[in-house]
């Protein structure tokens, strides 16, 4: 039998909590003594307790204080630093993995908040365009070929506006089926739209849409530059978050596949690591790649000391097609309307013509839209535009020029500088135009994933907090109710939008404006009804209502939809319907919480109190 490293001192029985004993069995462990445990970390602990009688601490609130760190989930070697430090001894300078930890617990606490907002809109805006369309119902796909439409669209135009100086032609697309046109100098959002079958001006209701979720994702519906900066600050913290997390994963590959259901705080530690380790590639370039769109914002430096702070001069510079195109579109040089004598007529090629040479360049269904300057002219143009995502590199801004009378090639898209398709590249990777519908699903599978890790981070702080220390009760009430408010209330204020847009009277004067005080005034309730009601309580019901609100979105555009809805709107459907289900089960785990881990959690900070007073 070995000599027990670790005599009882005088006065110390050296006996342990009943939970803590372990059976005697052959081996090494067995051998140390008695009361020793098969788990390594909580043995080096156990084993101290008579080393702890040393250092003068009263043995029975050293037994008392590991007893109730066993009955609420507390990791053993988490409370002996405290039974040391009670003792008066043995203190040492934080290791890198330690100063690491905390790192990365306040960088993520502090604007884990702000990150959450930021990642559910941003995965919301992934499908933006099927929003959009989902809110409007008025508008119907009618499975019209972009050739057939821009026909349909050119007629229209010449019966409205024969004399404009320009002609303007939204094309339908896979995600936004509807046909719009505009004249002149009129803006996009100025446009007309029209139906793709019979040329009938259409009039659909006003609505924030799928859009208002990408412009909350990078400017949190501040003004612009000022979102843009805290959304920049925060995606920093998540870079360090990310980064520190990697340091303090000493076994990155081990915690990838490991996850032990039923096992209460563990469970959601082992979710958050592997979500966390199996998604490391996305985090990395979604949170690089969104710095890199705004890199003009965020370091001006080179642009002052180059170009005295011209940003357009920069842009001539790397894109000098770029203003040709805006002047050519225009009608006249530099991007001035043109004052000469209008040019004699001449009859244009057919337009569909054009659709065909565009694809030929792009690809098929490649491109969002047409413009023709000086129409019915001699001196016409066409330009054919193409979607955002035609490649990886971010097509913005770019077109194919022809000469609309002999359909010649005017003009086609230089290669771009290798500095600005880097940027491109970048850009395109975050805004995810590339690769098509399996493409955006996978990026909308991975921001949920990641919105659900950043939301377990922030309640595991609170979980962890609550059962170690009732020093800190104040401060973690706080924290409970601003981690409800702003992850439960958020995903509420997103599903109370989606029902504001069909229970508002459609012909509502500022209806885009309403809807938007029904998603703050959602959030705002939430809010207050976490900061009055108990937090298991509180994250019982806010997700109950978000998840019986979405069950509830294919009944309701059953109910308020002017057609049987199309593959879009049926898409929306079902996913709300999904997603609803899946806030169903967490609700149900919220309400199945074993009261024992509670009344443990509730005696874990007092019996902590004892040891650290």
């Amino acid at each position: 039998m070995a000599k027990d490293p670790w005599p009882p001192s005088a006065g110390c029985s050296g006996r342990l909590p009943v939970r803590l004993q372990r059976d005697r069995s052959s081996g090494p462990v067995a051998a140390a003594g008695a009361g020793r445990c098969t788990d390594q970390r909580d043995a080096a602990v156990v084993c101290g307790l008579h080393l702890v009688c040393a250092l003068g601490i009263c043995p029975p609130v050293a037994a008392r204080a590991l007893g109730a760190a066993g009955d609420a989930g507390i990791a053993a070697d988490r409370l002996w630093p405290a039974l040391v430090c009670r003792g008066g001894g043995m203190s040492r300078h934080p290791s890198l993995t330690q100063s690491m930890s905390g790192l990365h617990t306040w960088a993520g606490l502090v604007l884990g908040w702000l990150l959450f907002a930021i990642f559910l809109t941003g995965t919301l805006a992934v499908f933006d365009r099927e929003l959009n369309w989902w809110m409007q119902p008025e508008l119907q796909d009618r499975q019209v070929d972009q050739a057939s439409a821009v026909q349909v669209a050119q007629r229209w135009l010449e019966a409205n506006h024969p004399a404009a100086s320009a002609w303007n032609i939204g094309l339908p697309t896979a995600r936004d089926p509807s046909l719009s046109v505009s004249a002149g100098e009129q803006r996009r959002g100025q446009r007309t739209l029209i139906d793709a079958e019979s040329g009938e001006q259409i009039t659909p209701r006003e609505t924030a849409g799928g859009s208002f979720f990408f412009r909350f994702h990078y400017t949190l519906h501040m003004p612009r530059v000022i979102g843009i900066w805290v959304v920049g600050f925060a995606a920093m913290a998540m870079l360090v978050a990310i980064i520190s997390g990697i340091i303090i994963h000493k076994k990155i590959f081990k915690d990838f596949f490991t996850f032990r259901p039923g096992k209460g705080q563990r469970s959601w530690l082992d979710g958050h690591n592997a979500s966390a380790v199996l998604l490391l590639p996305f985090h990395l370039m979604i949170t690089y790649s969104g710095l890199v769109i705004f890199f003009l914002i965020y370091m001006p430096a080179a642009t002052d000391a180059l170009y005295n702070g011209d940003r357009d001069a920069l842009l001539r510079e790397l894109r000098p097609g770029a203003q040709q195109q805006q002047g050519a579109a225009r009608g006249g040089e530099g991007g001035r309307p043109s004052r000469e004598v209008p040019a004699a007529s001449a009859a244009m090629q057919p337009l569909e013509q054009f659709i065909a040479l565009g694809e030929a360049h792009y690809g098929a269904g490649m491109l969002s839209s047409l413009s023709v300057s000086q129409p019915g002219r001699v001196n016409a143009r066409v330009e054919v535009r193409p979607l955002l995502g035609s490649r990886l590199e971010l097509t913005k801004g770019e077109a194919l020029a022809f000469n609309a009378i002999t359909g010649e090639l005017l003009r086609a898209p230089p290669p771009t500088r290798t500095s600005l398709l880097v940027q491109k590249v970048m850009a395109g990777l975050h805004f995810a135009q590339f690769g098509g519908y399996p493409m955006r699903w996978l990026y909308f599978i991975c921001g949920l994933v990641s919105s659900a890790m950043i939301a377990s981070g922030l309640v595991l702080y609170t979980v962890k907090r609550r059962r170690q220390s009732a020093a800190q009760g104040v401060w973690l009430r706080q924290v409970e109710w601003l981690n409800l408010a702003c992850v439960g209330g958020l995903m509420l204020a997103c599903v109370a939008l989606l029902w504001a847009n069909r229970l508002l009277p459609a012909d509502l004067a500022e209806r885009e404006g309403w809807e938007l005080r029904v998603f703050f005034g959602a959030w705002l309730a939430a809010l207050l009804h976490a900061r009055l009601r108990a937090p298991l309580r509180g994250w019982l019901e806010q997700l109950a209502a978000s998840a019986v609100l979405l069950l509830g979105v294919p009944l309701l555009d059953l109910q308020t939809a002017l057609a049987v809805p199309d593959r879009i709107r049926l898409g929306v459907d079902l996913t709300g319907f999904g997603l609803g289900a899946l806030l169903a089960l967490a609700a149900w785990k919220v309400s199945k919480r074993p009261a024992a881990t509670v009344r443990a959690a509730r005696r874990a900070p007092a019996v902590m109190a004892e040891v650290q007073s």
